[in-house]
């Protein structure tokens, strides 16, 4: 099958890493040698942030809970998921002003994921990928968080373009993300750590496995930066020499670092996320030259 963007919905590419990026171990090692941009030894986080926040939107029946760390390096953000319990708001008080070279060596992961992503975050800011050509900027309006979270999810919908019957892995379940994969012609096969059913009932299997065996695409969320999957979902699809779309707030810069390594196309949401501001902001779509 063949995974490309909509005819209607143009998608810019970036070119292919001269040398290939295979894990995120590997990518921070690049990171703390200096090939990406100044030492991370002679940086600072000048500051950590804890945020939790619920979301419940209208007209559903499911409350939202999420936690993010972020670092503030220069003029950039970068950003993480966690799951409840990993970390807690001591991390503001306990790096804020550390040395970055110590945060990706030593912190927890959600916080070395958040201070990889402030890093190439600043060093190749998303606005000036979108200036340069070698990703999409795409506006989300301004209003209510429903008519934010819906522009988010088509925008993120329109980089699909699928085949009828293609079987389509979904790793972290986005309801309408299951439905444009629907309304597209596709079989979505959702996986999720959390949750047991889509809004509509269907099955959602935790088993990552399964699922990668099964798809003839995939598309993953940036949270499994988080929670280490990201790797072997990234080799995984590789391997197979299938489609890998990241759809990413978590580590949108971190990902977009394996476009043409395996990752085939990306949706880029930097800090502020939609959710929170209710004014105008950018997300950016990225795809790779040659695909998976």
């Amino acid at each position: 099958m063949t995974l490309t963007p909509a005819p209607s919905t143009p998608v810019l590419s970036t070119p292919a890493p001269s040398t290939p990026v295979l894990s995120v171990d590997s990518l921070v090692e690049a990171v703390l040698a200096g090939e990406h941009g100044p030492l991370p030894s002679e940086l600072v986080a000048t500051s950590v942030f804890w945020l939790h926040h619920g979301t419940r939107l209208a007209g559903g029946d499911t409350t939202y809970l999420n936690q993010y760390v972020l670092v503030r390096l220069g003029g950039s953000f970068g950003g993480c998921a966690f799951e409840a319990g990993e970390i807690d708001a001591s991390v503001c008080r306990d790096f804020s002003g550390t040395p970055l070279d110590a945060l990706l060596r030593e912190a927890p992961r959600p916080l070395r994921i958040a201070a990889l992503d402030a890093y190439l975050s600043e060093t190749r800011p998303h606005r000036v990928a979108g200036e340069a050509g070698d990703a999409e900027a795409v506006t989300l309006p301004a209003g209510t968080p429903e008519v934010r979270a819906a522009a988010r999810d088509a925008a993120v919908a329109g980089l699909l373009d699928i085949e009828k019957g293609a079987k389509i892995g979904l790793i972290g379940v986005v309801n309408p993300l299951v439905a444009a994969i629907r309304e597209r012609g596709g079989e979505p096969l959702p996986c999720d750590f959390n949750l047991r059913a889509t809004q509509w009932g269907d099955p959602v299997t935790d088993d990552m496995h399964e699922v990668l065996e099964r798809a003839e695409a995939v598309v993953a969320t940036g949270m499994t930066l988080s929670n280490g999957s990201f790797d072997t979902v990234l080799a995984r699809c590789r391997a197979r020499g299938i489609p890998l779309i990241v759809y990413a707030q978590t580590g949108s810069a971190v990902a977009r670092a394996f476009l043409g390594s395996g990752v085939t196309a990306l949706s880029a949401e930097p800090f502020p996320f939609s959710q929170f501001s209710a004014e105008e902001t950018a997300l950016y779509r990225y795809r790779a030259v040659g695909g998976a």
